[in-house]
C-alpha cells in the first residue's frame, strides 16, 4: 500500500475574526461616524459649497493615488506591516483633522486619510488571498462586505450623537480611536500574511510585467469590477437627487436610503454561500442586472412609493454583489507576490468610485438627471454581459472543489 495522502488542514472562518473582521468593522464604523459630519465641518471652517464637494471627493483621490504604491508596499514589507502602517496613518490623519484650523488643512488631511484607507484595503485583500482557500473565499469576502456595511450603517448614528454633544471634532477623534484599535487588533495577531517578496526587478518593471501577464484578466474581470463600483456610486448619488427632483423631503429620502441599505445588509451570508457553491457569476451577473434595472426604472418613479420600490430593488442588487469585487481580485491574484496585482486591481475599482459621481453629475448637468440614470443603468447591463460572456469562472481556476461546510 502507498503512503497515505496528507489531508489539507481544515480552515475556519472564525480564524479571520481578529485579523480581518474586527478591524474591518472598526474602520467602517469610523468612516461612518464622519459621513454626516464632514460636509458640515468643512462649512464651519469656511468652505464654499464647491470646496465642500472637493473635500468629500479628495479622500477617494488619495486612495486612487495610493493604490499601486500600497501594492508595492505589500510585496516589499509584507501584509501585516502594511496593515499596521495604514492603521497608524488613518488614525493620525483623522486626529489631525479634528484640530484643523483651515479648509486647506482639511483637504490635505483627507487626502492622507484616503492613502491610509487604500493601504488598509490592499493589505487586507492580500491577507485573504494568501490565507483563505479558494472554496471559502466567497463567504470570507462577502462577510467582509457585510461587516463593512454594518459599520457604515451604525457609524453615522454614533458620529451624529458625538458631534451634537461634543462638537464636530469629536466624530474625527472617534474615527481616530477606531483606526487605532483596528491597528492594535492586527498587532495582536502574528500569523504570516502577504510575506515580503525579494526581487531584483525594479518596481516599474514588476508592475509592467503584472499588467502584461494579466492583461486579459484586467480587461475583462477588471472592467466588471470598475463598472460595478461605478454603478454603486451612481446609485448612492442618483437616489437622493431623484427624490429631491420629484419633491420628496429629506426625511422621506433618508427612509428610502435606509431601507435600501437594510435589505442590502441581509444578503451577504447567502451570497457568500452561492459564490462558493456555484460560482462567482451566479451573484455578480444578477447584481449588475438588478442594479441596472433599478437605475433604468428611476426616471419612472414619480413619488415616494415608486422611489421606495426602486430603492429596494437597487438594495437587493447591491447586496447580491457583496464582496464580489474583492473575491474576483483575490481569485485572480498570483499566489506569491500578490501586492502589485491587488494594487492595480484596487486602482481600477477606485477609478470607478471617483468616476461615478463625476460622470453622473456631468451628464445630469449637460443633459438631464434621467439621462444620467439611464446611462448608469446601461453601464450595468454592459458589465453583466462582459461577466457572463468573457470572464472565466474563477471558482474553478485551480480545479474543482467540493462543497465545504461553513464552520
Amino acid at each position: 500500500m502507498g503512503a497515505p495522502v496528507a489531508e489539507r488542514p481544515r480552515f475556519s472562518l472564525r480564524s479571520l475574526v481578529i485579523p480581518v473582521y474586527l478591524p474591518t468593522l472598526l474602520f467602517a464604523f469610523g468612516e461612518g461616524m464622519t459621513l454626516p459630519v464632514l460636509p458640515l465641518y468643512a462649512q464651519a471652517l469656511g468652505a464654499s459649497l464647491a470646496l465642500v464637494g472637493a473635500t468629500v471627493t479628495v479622500r477617494g483621490v488619495g486612495a486612487l493615488a495610493s493604490d499601486i504604491p500600497a501594492g508595492v508596499m505589500v510585496n516589499r514589507f509584507g501584509g501585516r506591516a502594511t496593515m499596521l502602517v495604514s492603521a497608524g496613518l488613518a488614525a493620525s490623519s483623522a486626529l489631525a483633522i479634528a484640530f484643523a484650523a483651515h479648509t486647506w488643512q482639511l483637504v490635505a488631511l483627507m487626502f492622507v486619510f484616503g492613502a491610509g484607507w487604500s493601504m488598509w484595503l490592499v493589505s487586507r485583500l492580500a491577507f485573504v488571498a494568501e490565507t483563505v482557500p479558494l472554496e471559502y473565499r466567497g463567504r470570507a469576502l462577502s462577510l467582509v462586505g457585510g461587516v463593512n456595511r454594518v459599520g457604515v450603517f451604525v457609524g453615522p448614528i454614533a458620529g451624529g450623537f458625538l458631534a451634537e454633544r461634543f462638537g464636530f471634532e469629536a466624530a474625527f477623534v472617534g474615527q481616530a480611536g477606531a483606526a487605532a484599535v483596528a491597528g492594535a487588533a492586527v498587532l495582536l495577531r502574528r500569523e504570516a500574511s502577504a510575506q515580503p517578496v525579494r526581487s531584483g526587478a525594479r518596481v516599474h518593471a514588476r508592475l509592467a510585467r503584472t499588467l502584461a501577464d494579466f492583461r486579459y484578466q484586467f480587461l475583462t474581470a477588471g472592467t466588471v469590477a470598475l463598472i460595478l463600483t461605478f454603478v454603486r456610486e451612481a446609485r448612492q448619488l442618483l437616489l437622493p437627487l431623484w427624490g429631491d427632483h420629484v419633491g420628496l423631503g429629506v426625511g422621506a429620502i433618508g427612509l428610502v436610503m435606509g431601507l435600501s441599505s437594510a435589505i442590502d445588509m441581509t444578503l451577504f451570508v447567502p451570497v457568500g454561500y452561492v459564490m462558493d457553491r456555484w460560482g462567482r457569476k451566479w451573484t455578480v451577473v444578477p447584481s449588475l442586472l438588478l442594479l441596472g434595472a433599478s437605475l433604468a426604472l428611476l426616471p419612472l418613479a414619480d413619488g415616494f412609493s415608486a422611489l421606495l420600490l426602486v430603492g429596494l430593488l437597487s438594495g437587493i442588487g447591491n447586496g447580491l454583489g457583496s464582496g464580489a469585487v474583492m473575491t474576483l481580485g483575490s481569485d485572480l491574484a498570483p499566489r506569491a507576490g500578490s501586492g502589485e496585482f491587488l494594487g492595480l486591481w484596487r486602482f481600477l475599482t477606485d477609478l470607478g468610485r471617483v468616476a461615478g459621481p463625476t460622470i453622473v453629475g456631468g451628464t445630469a448637468q449637460g443633459l438631464a438627471l434621467g439621462s444620467a440614470a439611464l446611462l448608469s443603468g446601461g453601464f450595468a447591463f454592459v458589465g453583466a454581459l462582459v461577466m457572463l460572456l468573457f470572464v472565466t469562472e474563477t471558482l474553478q481556476r485551480r480545479g474543482s472543489v467540493t462543497d465545504p461546510e461553513l464552520r
